[in-house]
């Protein structure tokens, strides 16, 4: 018989992980399927175009996938589990600077500088595609869809930097960050109102540019005007329409 703790709390979401493909399908949330698709090009002749991809992992909780100065030779797209990339000062103090879901890529902004500017580290066991990226730019030069997509994934990237910027309350802030991770999980066909949390509130507050205090208060005050669930990292969003319109100032139209 379950007991009513057990009763109150909310489902856990399935694990989304990016492992559905064979040899000549793409998994279902790959980084570049939808691009190079778009070309007419499948899995066998992806093969014969020498994109060279390797699957790596697992990564535990705290380990890194790479460190700030490492030589950038490859671009890594997750295929399960969440990573914060990050930079630490001469101090130690950590700023995040962003979080990466399956199917997201990271990596690209050592592109130029040919080296990893910062550090990724996994928030859970986690696993990855690994495209070697002189592979990968021989492909785009001969596929024009897989260079859009690379320059697309790029600017997304500089736009992600600046979605924080500006005067913004703590309120627009989280509601913003939630909806923003509903819609890149809904564009990989996960679930849009129901995951877990991988990122610790601290984290989430870091990357925010709040106090954990201040996010934890929030949470607290969004599931009071219902508007969200949380029990412990399992969040369920309960009024989507009420959590855009307050973060509507720092979301795309």
């Amino acid at each position: 018989m379950q007991s009513k703790h057990m009763a109150g709390r909310l489902p856990e979401p399935p694990n989304p992980i990016a492992d559905d493909g064979d040899e000549t399908r793409f998994c279902g949330t790959c980084a570049f399927s939808s691009a190079c698709i778009a070309a007419g090009y499948d899995k066998p002749e992806l093969v014969e175009l020498q994109c060279l991809v390797e699957h790596v992992g697992p990564f535990r909780a705290g380990e890194h996938i790479f460190r700030t100065g490492d030589p950038f030779r490859a671009i890594f797209a997750v295929r399960g589990g969440t990573v914060k990339t990050r930079m630490v000062d001469k101090e130690g103090r950590e700023q995040v600077l962003g979080f990466y879901l399956p199917g997201e890529v990271i990596g690209l902004n050592a592109i130029y500088p040919e080296h990893f500017p910062c550090d990724a580290v996994a928030l859970d066991t986690t696993f990855f595609c690994r495209f070697s990226f002189p592979a990968m730019s021989a492909l785009a030069s001969r596929v024009p869809a897989v260079q859009q997509h690379l320059f697309r994934m790029l600017s997304k990237e500089l736009g992600t930097a600046s979605l924080l910027a500006g005067d913004h309350s703590a309120d627009e802030r989280v509601a913003a960050f939630l909806m923003d991770l509903a819609s890149r999980y809904a564009a990989r066909g996960f679930s849009a109102t129901r995951f877990h949390l991988s990122m610790s509130r601290g984290d989430i507050a870091n990357y925010l540019r709040l106090a954990a205090e201040t996010v934890s208060r929030v949470f607290s005050r969004f599931r009071s005007q219902k508007l969200i669930e949380i029990e412990g990292r399992e969040l369920q969003i309960v009024d989507p329409k009420g959590l855009r319109v307050i973060g509507q100032g720092l979301l795309p139209e």
